[in-house]
């Protein structure tokens, strides 16, 4: 079993208000719901403009609370500094002034029995979450947390339109942008993605997390079939072999095509193979050997080889691993 708590704050009063944390909030518990296949992921609950630490409080102690793989917390709203750390901002905070402190939320999951625990927030001044009091910094979480902020500790967070900033490629990241070629998408993939499209002097997003593994938050259609992937070690006996290849792989290699062609005739079984190979280079497994072209390796009796990437692969294949 998967549970996720998703919030999203709009309506804070007057100039606090903001325009995307609700749609950030939408959309990320519609991803997160089913897979890209339309099957079950996490059970989630949605919360929008919500009033009352205590009732976030028992929203997320409930989230965390149950025996379960994996228990998730999505936040997008303001979020304050004070003395203490770093603090979610409620929809009533201009009556309460209080806020959830991101120190009670780590002290609730701590004693959490799911085996997974994720608190992904986009808020200003978010990387205080999972640090020591007062230190913004020093990192104290527990076995299986992971945890993924839009911004530092002394950093805000930029919203937008219709997504903040950090939730628009987060977003993007759970639609496919971050899967491997497994159609994967696991918090180290989503934190490459993220990392990788913000610059170096804007906001930056932390990462802090105390697993022994990744697991998958979402599955997408892979960009090749999985079979295809199995076949390396087929069509490779070792991982640093050269496969010849010859004109026969070639499919446009026949009579019936008003082009040059060349013996070997193009091979109904060879053709499937190189199909194969030509499917495993679009996604960086196979590269061409002395050749910059698939087709002119086939049509000049040259080969294909596998990158590192490939071979990493086809050592996953082989060991049972994929």
């Amino acid at each position: 079993m998967r549970k996720a708590l998703v919030v999203g704050i709009d309506n804070y009063g007057g100039n606090h208000n903001l325009n995307s944390c609700v749609n950030d909030a939408n959309e990320v518990a519609r991803l997160l719901a089913r897979h890209e296949n339309n099957e079950l992921n996490f059970d989630v609950k949605l919360e929008t403009n919500i009033h009352g630490v205590p009732a976030l409080r028992e929203n997320v102690k409930r989230c965390f609370e149950t025996e379960c793989e994996t228990a998730l917390f999505y936040f997008s709203g303001h979020g304050a500094i004070n003395e203490f750390g770093g603090e979610l901002i409620l929809a009533d905070y201009l009556k309460d002034q209080i806020g959830f402190s991101m120190n009670d939320i780590i002290a609730v999951i701590s004693t959490s029995k799911a085996q997974n625990k994720v608190v992904i927030l986009d808020c200003c001044h978010s990387g205080y979450a999972g640090s020591m009091p007062t230190s913004g910094t020093t990192a104290t979480i527990e076995n299986g947390v992971t945890i993924l902020t839009a911004s530092k500790s002394n950093e805000t967070a930029l919203s937008g339109n219709p997504y903040s900033l950090f939730t628009s490629l987060l977003v993007e990241a759970l639609r496919g942008g971050a899967a491997d070629i497994m159609g994967h998408i696991t918090l180290g993939g989503i934190y490459s993605y993220i990392d990788k499209s913000l610059g170096s002097w804007g906001q930056r997003p932390l990462f802090k997390t105390n697993v022994s593994s990744f697991m998958s938050i979402r599955e997408v259609a892979p960009p090749i079939d999985p079979n295809i992937i199995r076949a390396l070690p087929i069509y490779f006996k070792n991982y640093y072999d050269i496969l010849a290849l010859d004109p026969s792989f070639e499919p446009t290699n026949t009579e019936s095509f008003e082009h040059e062609v060349l013996p070997p005739f193009a091979d109904e079984k060879n053709v499937k193979v190189f199909d194969d190979l030509q499917m495993l280079e679009s996604v960086g497994l196979v590269v061409p050997h002395d050749e910059k072209h698939m087709y002119y390796a086939a049509m000049k009796s040259k080969g294909c080889k596998l990158t590192l990437l490939g071979q990493h692969y086809w050592n996953l294949v082989k060991n049972n691993k994929i």
